[in-house]
């Protein structure tokens, strides 16, 4: 298991229309433990963990960001290559039992993947994965919406206090 987190910060980008975030985004290469690369088993080790709101499915393959939680995302099946930030940002290669964690704002989509793609998500207690396009909302009401999302209290797959963030 991996514990060297992969960090990038993006950049406002409003010409695109994605607000990113000063915080940044983690990526972690085979984090997941072996018993939780199922689907569910990742739902439920994310939940005991403190996060809500579980599913598992693909990444949508537009830029989407969400303004109302920061989101945790662990490959469960197959392999993609998914774009953080926005068409300046980053694309990851992600492969079962990876997992990042994607600050309120920032924009992301899937590229490519294998047909068996699958990921398995999250939030934070109270914060949840609403989905925006680029345009969708002013920036004033994105900058208000994402000045009121809590940093994560725990880490998703440890369960111990989260300080990636702290500073």
């Amino acid at each position: 298991m991996s514990e060297q987190a992969l960090t990038h910060t993006f950049a406002r980008d409003r010409q695109r229309g994605i607000p990113n975030s000063d915080l940044p985004f983690l990526l972690w290469k085979n984090r997941l433990p072996e018993d939780a690369r199922a689907g569910e088993a990742a739902c439920r080790l994310f939940e005991r963990n403190g996060w809500t709101g579980t599913w598992v499915y693909t990444v949508f393959p537009f830029w989407h960001f969400h303004t109302k939680g920061h989101e945790v995302l662990a490959c469960v099946s197959g392999h993609a290559v998914i774009g953080f930030g926005g068409d300046s940002g980053i694309t990851a290669k992600i492969e079962v039992g990876d997992v990042c964690i994607v600050p309120a704002g920032v924009g992301h989509k899937r590229i490519s993947a294998s047909t068996d793609f699958r990921m398995a998500g999250g939030y934070p207690p109270g914060q949840d994965g609403d989905i925006n396009h680029p345009g969708d909302l002013a920036d004033h009401v994105i900058e208000d919406a994402l000045a009121q999302v809590a940093l994560p209290t725990t880490d998703p797959v440890t369960g111990e206090a989260w300080t990636a963030w702290l500073r």
